[in-house]
């Protein structure tokens, strides 16, 4: 099958001619010469200059300038398929950016909303700081626990500021008190802490 470089090139040889004198004589830049002879599609210019170029080098060499074009016109289709073929399966058009943006924005919402969900749905925080030292019928307890808490010492509510700390004094009638302080939150998640005075 005769192809288009090919038959450049031989007309070429024939005629005993170099590419700069081609390049002289037809304007035709020298590296688009030797990329008609030698297909390298990717450095042939753009249309509609390519195929005019091819043209005017056929007739140049005493060729017939249409049948020549027809035959690069065949073979660079041909050899054009080869990197459609090989394009990545990746490319970013305006819908997808769209998709890719709407898809990120529902991950972050998600995200969002199963931090709050698990964050309303976790344990207070509870930090009770136990007295070392007591007398046998009043004894201070306080700490510090998350400011939406509700906080209740032997069942009894205790005031719970802004900042999550708490204090009451507790009034002990036997020599080992069991002291149970609570957390709960808004949810109904409850943490607790106890311990006996001895």
């Amino acid at each position: 099958m005769k192809r288009a470089s090919t038959t450049l090139e031989s007309a070429r040889l024939d005629r005993e001619l170099e590419f700069q004198e081609v390049c002289k004589k037809t304007k035709i830049p020298l590296r688009y010469l030797i990329a008609f002879e030698n297909e390298k599609v990717e450095d042939f210019p753009q249309e509609p200059y390519c195929s005019l170029m091819v043209k005017d080098y056929a007739d140049f060499l005493g060729l017939n300038g249409e049948e020549v074009l027809c035959l690069f016109r065949r073979d660079y289709d041909r050899r054009n398929q080869i990197p459609a073929n090989r394009r990545f399966w990746f490319s970013l058009t305006p819908q997808l950016a769209f998709t890719l943006f709407v898809s990120i924005l529902a991950i972050i919402f998600a995200s969002y909303l199963i931090s709050e969900y698990l964050k309303f749905n976790r344990p207070p925080r509870l930090q009770v700081n136990w007295p070392q030292e007591y007398s046998q019928q009043t004894v201070e307890i306080s700490g510090v626990t998350d400011p939406e808490s509700t906080v209740k010492i032997n069942e009894s509510l205790v005031i719970v500021d802004r900042e999550g700390n708490f204090k009451k004094n507790i009034q002990i009638s036997t020599p080992e008190a069991s002291i149970v302080v609570e957390a709960k939150s808004p949810a109904g998640v409850t943490t607790k802490d106890e311990k006996v005075l001895k």
